[in-house]
This record gives C-alpha cells, structure tokens and sequence, in this order.
C-alpha cells in the first residue's frame, strides 16, 4: 500500500520569491491589530477587572440564551454566562459594581433570587468574588509571564544558535502575539485566564516550529558553504515543509474539534491556539526565514578563521 505524503518529495517551492511582499504584509498586519488593540481594547472577564462569579446547577438543562436574558433584566452589567462541565451547570460572571463590598453582595442576592424564582430547583454552589486589587495583580502577572516567555526564547536562542538567530525567533513570536491580540480585541471575545494560557501555548509552538527551521538551516550554512543565502534557505524550509504541515494540520483538527463541538468554558483558549498555530506556521516561513537575510546572514557568517581562510584558498583559481 502506497502511503499517504501531503508534501511530495523533492518539493522545490521559491518561499523567499515572496518575501518583500510578505514583510509587507505582515507589518502592515501588526501595525492594525497593535493600533486596534490599543484603541478599542479588549474585553477583559472577571479575572482581570473584577467581579463575581455564581455558579448554578439546575434540576435541568437550561437555555443559555434565556437565562442571559433575564441576568441582563436585573441591570447589572453585561453578564458573561456559559455552561460550566455539563447542560445542567451553568458559570454566571458578573462585572465589578460600583459601590464596593455591599453593592457585590446586593448584585449576588439579587441572581439568586432570580435563580430561586424563575428555575424551582435549581442549587447555587458557589458565589466568588475576584477583587480590583486581586484583578490587576492578575493582569500584570499575565502580561509579564507572556512578556518574560518571549525574553528567554530569545535569549535561549541567542545561546543556541547565534543572534541574529534570537532576533528572528523574537521577532517572529511578537507578530503572533500582536496578531492574536488584533483578533481578540477585533471579535470582542472574552480574554480570561484561559487566553492567557493560549498565549503561552502560541508562544511555546511557535518557538518549536522555528527552532527546527533554524536547526536545518544552520546545518546547511555548514553543509552549504558556496550556496547564495535565498536559495539555502528555501532548501531549509522546503526540506521541513513536511513536518511543518503535518504537525500543524494535526493540532489545527483537534482545535477545530474543540471549537466546534467542545464546551463553551474553552471556547477561547481554543479558537486562540488554532489561530496562533495558523499564525505560527506561516510567521516560521515568512517572518523567522528572511530575518536573517535582513541580518545579513552568509553562508560564511558563523565560520571561524581558519576555515574562512581555507574556503577562500580552494576558491582561489590555481
């Protein structure tokens, strides 16, 4: 039996044909979703700006859309409402009141109430209040997890390969990130502890898909030391384009499983990782590639200077 190759042997594609126009793209890409991000913000959940949790199980499965409707009748803010492990138990988050302490404690009577009235049976398990305080030290925690992740990439990199290498990684992993973000403030979806860690995933994906390129880049710098940089890094990338397509389209249909038929609780860390894979892939091609040769990246680059001297005698004409 023939097996199955998404990639054909000996695939010759001219990835770095479309380059320039490539780094167009993307920076121009950036640039809107940072620019957006920054204008109109994200939409935050309880974690990170304060609030309430109430957590429900009811007698029966209820109609989300329904229950959403009636929270909002009592005024108490955009209420954010998913079913939380199964049709029968539902999360209530509710943002922060003004009015400190006492206004939380009135909002939280006042869903409990509803629940006791409108759903005979239904049991409130929990009711969790996230302080301001709490939130913001939260947010900040958040951000420079994500931010420090980036760092020691790209200072790992820098150690394991050479700079200009660390510089494409960081490069390549802040373009994820921002494009990411651009989505999530565009879509106006939820951004809670589970982004977060959707953000981490990206930036842990994105580093293994641009180790590998830069590793069989490196040993062709090595292998190749008479080949122009264009056509050795198009036989780098197309000599991992097999594993680069097999791996992501593997993670691409578990997350889309996820996001179609998954619950609701998960919905955005999924749809964050299958963008940033998305993403991630095509940045390990067009973005971490031809960083290097806007380095200045040689084949000669990373040669001692013994070697360089030999490589210079044999192309010298006898």
């Amino acid at each position: 039996m023939k097996l199955l190759k998404l990639v054909p042997d000996h695939t010759n594609l001219d990835f770095m044909r479309w380059r320039n126009v490539a780094v167009v793209l993307s920076t121009v890409a950036t640039i809107v979703s940072l620019a957006f991000t920054f204008y109109r913000g994200l939409n935050l959940g309880v974690d990170f700006v304060g609030g309430q949790v109430v957590r429900v199980t009811f007698a029966q499965p209820v109609n989300v859309e329904q229950l959403r409707g009636q929270v909002d009748g009592l005024h108490l803010g955009e209420a954010s409402i998913q079913e939380f492990g199964s049709a029968k138990t539902v999360q209530i988050r509710l943002p922060k009141p003004s009015g400190g302490d006492a206004a939380a404690n009135v909002a939280a009577t006042q869903v409990k109430q509803l629940i006791a009235k409108d759903y005979p049976g239904a049991r409130v398990d929990s009711v969790d209040t996230v302080s301001g305080k709490v939130s913001e030290e939260l947010a900040e925690d958040s951000a420079k997890a994500i931010v420090f992740a980036m760092l020691g990439i790209a200072i790992y990199i820098w150690w394991r390969f050479e700079w200009q290498f660390g510089v494409g990684a960081l490069l390549t992993l802040a373009h994820d990130i921002a494009m990411t973000l651009g989505f999530f403030a565009f879509t106006r979806l939820q951004v809670d502890l589970n982004v977060v860690a959707a953000f981490l995933t990206i930036v842990g994906y994105s580093l293994n898909d641009t180790v590998v390129i830069y590793d069989r880049i490196r040993e062709n710098l090595r292998k190749y030391r008479k080949m122009a940089i264009l056509p050795l890094l198009n036989l780098s990338l197309n000599e991992t384009l097999a594993r680069t397509v097999v791996t992501s389209l593997t993670v691409l249909i578990a997350l889309g499983v996820l996001m179609l038929i998954g619950p609701e609780v998960i919905f955005g860390l999924a749809i964050a990782i299958f963008l940033g894979v998305l993403i991630g892939t095509y940045s390990s091609i067009y973005i971490s590639a031809p960083v290097l040769v806007w380095l200045g990246v040689q084949p000669d680059s990373f040669l001692k200077g013994d070697e360089k001297e030999s490589d210079d005698k044999e192309a010298q004409p006898a």
